[in-house]
């Protein structure tokens, strides 16, 4: 007995060439973290700073010299200063308007509240005379 066989024909198939995925990764450069035994190497020579100069100085004479506060200091103390002041100004006029109109508004409500008890009073005093 023999055993079948099919000719099947080789065709040429085309195929597609898909490009391999890309993307955008993030990274970062890392931190490099100097060991703990760091030395200067051999030979090495300091770096010389230079000094910074003296605060400016206040001199009158029955008082010891007064040290000068740097133009940065002195511009952010005028400015909270001056905002300080403005604010104060310009609320100060809205405050009292508030005050007068509860001040007004509670004392109406204490002279009722006098009012109701004087009434409950006299009230009383009818009652226990009949």
């Amino acid at each position: 007995m023999e055993i079948p066989t099919i000719d099947i024909p080789v065709l040429d198939i085309d195929t597609v060439e898909i490009p391999l995925p890309t993307a955008n990764v993030p990274y970062y450069i890392p931190m490099v973290v100097p060991p703990s035994d760091l030395r200067d190497p051999e030979g090495a020579k300091p770096v010389e700073t230079t000094e910074v100069p003296p605060a400016p100085r206040l001199n009158l004479p029955p008082l010891p010299p007064i040290p000068i506060p740097s133009s940065e200091v002195l511009v952010t103390a005028a400015a909270a200063a001056v905002t300080a002041v403005a604010a104060t100004t310009l609320t100060q006029q809205i405050i009292e308007s508030i005050k007068k109109k509860l001040q007004k508004f509670l004392q109406g409500k204490i002279n009722k509240w006098k009012e109701n008890q004087k009434k409950k009073k006299d009230s009383l005093q009818s009652s226990k005379k009949m």
